[in-house]
């Protein structure tokens, strides 16, 4: 296998987000050269093209990368702008190598099945022994197979194209999902002067206080991890029940089932950042 620590031979990173800056980071910190292969113009595009009024969920003490904090100044809650701009600083800081508009088209093994060869745009051939592929979680948006989606004569628009409610003042918008993403576009559009916004739930969400007289609810999620579940659902439930109004009579019930349970499937709880009182205005 061929030597990663040869500048001539650097392990590639495929993707300029959080995870491919942390991880080039801490390759090039123990003496690995790292080349990053970015397909936008520039690190954090998938930020770039987030919501206008996004802020993290997480705490800023705890959303930092490794080996660099992210600055006082940009507040508890993290901006989408102030998140690009610390990803930017986080590059120059660690005077990583990074390469844009290069996009890999597909990833093969390399002769004898060692090694990897990654072929990118404009006929690139590029040869290594490790490679990192870091597109991200969300990297492709995915739109339902809609029965009736082709005759609809409305607008049919992704969340990933949503930016803010300005295009949809006045008009009637129906949000499908209550996901974090979807239960804070509809929000927006409610606060921003859409005529109607109506928001469709498959299943109820556990809703959740950002934060409780100053203790954020990302906190509580870590110190509860190793606890067995059914005890952090019986205190969730309580928690729930005593911070967050019953919104049965906007359409809104209690979910079943229990909040650290449905955690452990997959159904991460929504984060009120103005669903509650959208829903109650």
């Amino acid at each position: 296998m061929a030597d990663t620590t040869n500048p001539a031979n650097p392990v590639y990173v495929i993707g300029a987000g959080p995870g491919g800056l942390a991880v080039a980071a801490a390759l090039r910190g123990r003496g690995v050269r790292v080349v990053v292969l970015e397909k936008s113009d520039a690190v954090a595009a998938s930020w770039r093209r987030h919501y206008d009024r996004l802020h993290l969920h997480t705490t800023r003490r705890l959303s930092s990368l490794p080996g660099l904090r992210i600055p006082r100044r940009f507040g508890r809650w993290v901006s989408r702008d102030d998140v690009v701009r610390y990803l930017e600083k986080y590059a120059d800081f660690h005077e990583l190598e990074i390469v844009t508009g290069v996009e890999v088209e597909r990833i093969e093994r390399g002769p004898e099945g060692e090694g990897w060869v990654l072929y990118a745009t404009g006929g690139r051939r590029l040869s290594t022994s490790a490679v990192v592929v870091a597109t991200g979680y969300n990297h492709t948006p995915y739109v339902p197979e809609w029965a009736g989606a082709e005759t609809y004569t409305g607008e049919l628009v992704h969340a990933s194209r949503y930016r803010n409610p300005a295009p949809y003042a006045g008009r009637d918008v129906l949000v499908v999902g209550a996901g974090n993403t979807g239960a804070e576009i509809a929000a927006d559009l409610a606060d921003g002067g859409a005529g109607r916004v109506r928001l469709a739930v498959r299943t109820a969400p556990h809703i959740l206080r950002r934060s409780t007289a100053g203790w954020p609810a990302q906190a509580t999620g870590i110190l509860v991890r190793r606890l067995p579940v059914r005890l952090v659902d019986r205190a969730a439930s309580v928690t729930e029940r005593l911070s967050v109004p019953d919104l049965s009579a906007y359409g809104l019930p209690r979910p079943a089932g229990g909040l650290y349970s449905r955690v452990r499937e997959g159904a991460i709880p929504v984060q009120d950042v103005g669903l509650i009182d959208a829903v109650r205005g």
